[in-house]
């Protein structure tokens, strides 16, 4: 299995109507591409104050490389990225495998 994280700074115009079907959209990933297995969503609440300005966070996890390699090039990650990057000030991606 392999995780992809991503960090995410949304723009300050951007409110909590875009961040809600942002959500619904990474949500509904492993109901709509092959090789997605499971989707998290969360909103920091660290009280260390570290957080470097980045408030969200999307957990995915992919069945395998052939998973991963399906969302990144699927038509609807196309999809879901023209809905998300428009509020994106910044984001940290980091993938890693499990050992087996």
């Amino acid at each position: 299995m392999i995780r992809h994280l991503l960090l995410v700074k949304f723009k300050p115009t951007s409110n909590e109507a875009d961040h809600e079907e942002i959500r619904e959209e990474f949500m509904s990933m492993p109901e709509r591409v092959e090789g997605v297995v499971s989707v998290e969503w969360g909103e920091n609440d660290s009280p260390e104050g570290k957080n470097e300005g980045y408030t969200h966070v999307v957990f995915m996890t992919f069945a395998n490389e052939e998973g991963r390699q399906n969302y990144l090039f699927h038509p609807e990650h196309e999809a879901l990225k023209e809905v998300f990057v428009p509020h994106i000030e910044d984001i940290i991606v980091v993938d890693y495998t499990l050992p087996a």
